[in-house]
Order: structure tokens, then C-alpha cells, then sequence
């Protein structure tokens, strides 16, 4: 079994700009397959594939 690539450093923000939140996929799924996401009065639906990838669908 392979080991997923570690994240490289952020490139730093340009000036006045607050570098964007980072998360990892295990923070947002804690274990689930799947995740709802609600944005802009939508749902989401972010799951895990078997090739261990990321979708998000609406």
C-alpha cells in the first residue's frame, strides 16, 4: 500500500491577503463515507470513492 503524498508548504499569501483555511478529509468526514455540505440554500454531497478520491455533487 502506498502512502499518500504529503501536503506541500503553502506558498505564501500575497500581501494583505489572510492565507485560506486548510482541512484535512478526515476532519470534515470523521469517518463517514459522506458528508452533506449546505451552501447558498444548496446540498451538497461530498463522499469518498473506492479509488479513495474526492467528489462533490449537488
Amino acid at each position: 500500500m502506498t502512502q499518500p503524498p504529503k501536503p506541500s508548504s503553502p506558498a505564501a499569501a500575497p500581501e494583505g491577503v489572510a492565507p485560506r483555511p486548510r482541512l484535512t478529509s478526515e476532519a470534515l468526514l470523521k469517518g463517514a463515507p459522506a458528508v452533506e455540505i449546505e451552501h447558498a440554500g444548496q446540498r451538497y454531497l461530498l463522499r469518498v470513492t473506492r479509488e479513495n478520491k474526492l467528489i462533490l455533487t449537488k
